[in-house]
C-alpha cells in the first residue's frame, strides 16, 4: 500500500499578496511556521520528495527533512507571463484572458501550461505513485495538491477550482491495488493558518 502525504509549502510574499509565484523564497513568518511542520509528519518516512521550487526546498529544510529527492513533476503550474503578477492585476489588465483560463481547461493565455496539461502531468505522476509501496512525504504546491485530489477522486477537472489548500496543510492519500482513497484534506495546525491565502472565489482564483 502507498501512503502519500502531500504538503503545501509555507507562505511566501506571493502567497500573501494573492500573486502568481516566481521562484521566491519563504518569508520570515513562513520560515518560522515551516519549522513546526516536523511534529506533524511521520518520524521516518520511506521517501521524502520535493518540488524543485525554492519555497518547497526551503520548507523541507526548515522542517528538518534531510536531502529530499527533487522531482520536476511536483512543480507548480507554469504561469508563463503571469508569473510575478498579482491576481487583481491580471483580472484588471486582461479580464477576457483571465476568464478564458478559468473556464476553458485547454486555454493558456499566459503562454505557460493549460490547466488540462498541468492536471495531466500530476495525474501521470500520481499513477506511478499508486504502484509503489511505503509512506512518502511530498513537499509541493497548492495547485499540485488540488490536481492530485481531482485525479484521485475521478472528479471532473472543473472541481479543481472548488478545492482549497492552505500553506503547510497536509493532504493524505492511500493507494490500494492502484486505486486511491482520500484520507484527509487540507489539515493545518492553528499556527499555520494564513488569512491572506488565496481563496478561489469565482471572480478571483490563482495558485501559488
Amino acid at each position: 500500500m502507498r501512503r502519500l502525504l502531500l504538503v503545501r509549502h509555507a507562505a511566501t510574499g506571493a502567497t500573501r499578496a494573492a500573486a502568481f509565484p516566481l521562484d521566491e523564497p519563504l518569508d520570515d513568518r513562513g520560515s518560522a511556521d515551516a519549522a513546526t511542520l516536523a511534529a506533524r509528519l511521520p518520524a521516518s518516512p520511506d521517501e521524502v520528495l520535493c518540488s524543485p521550487a525554492r519555497r518547497c526546498v526551503e520548507t523541507a529544510a526548515a522542517a528538518g527533512l534531510a536531502e529530499p529527492v527533487q522531482r520536476p513533476e511536483l512543480a507548480e503550474c507554469d504561469f508563463g507571463t503571469w508569473a510575478g503578477r498579482s491576481l487583481a492585476d491580471v483580472h484588471a489588465g486582461d479580464p477576457a484572458a483571465a476568464a478564458a483560463w478559468m473556464t476553458d481547461p485547454q486555454a493558456k493565455p499566459h503562454g505557460g501550461e493549460s490547466l488540462a496539461a498541468f492536471a495531466g502531468r500530476i495525474a501521470g505522476w500520481l499513477d506511478v505513485q499508486a504502484r509503489s509501496d511505503g509512506r512518502a512525504v511530498a513537499i509541493t504546491h497548492g495547485g499540485v495538491v488540488k490536481a492530485a485530489l481531482v485525479h484521485a477522486l475521478g472528479a471532473p477537472i472543473e472541481a479543481f477550482w472548488h478545492i482549497d489548500v492552505s500553506p503547510l496543510s497536509i493532504t493524505e492519500l492511500h493507494a490500494h491495488d492502484g486505486r486511491w482513497t482520500v484520507t484527509r484534506v487540507n489539515c493545518v495546525s492553528h499556527r499555520a493558518r494564513h488569512p491572506a491565502t488565496i481563496r478561489h472565489a469565482p471572480a478571483a482564483r490563482a495558485r501559488a
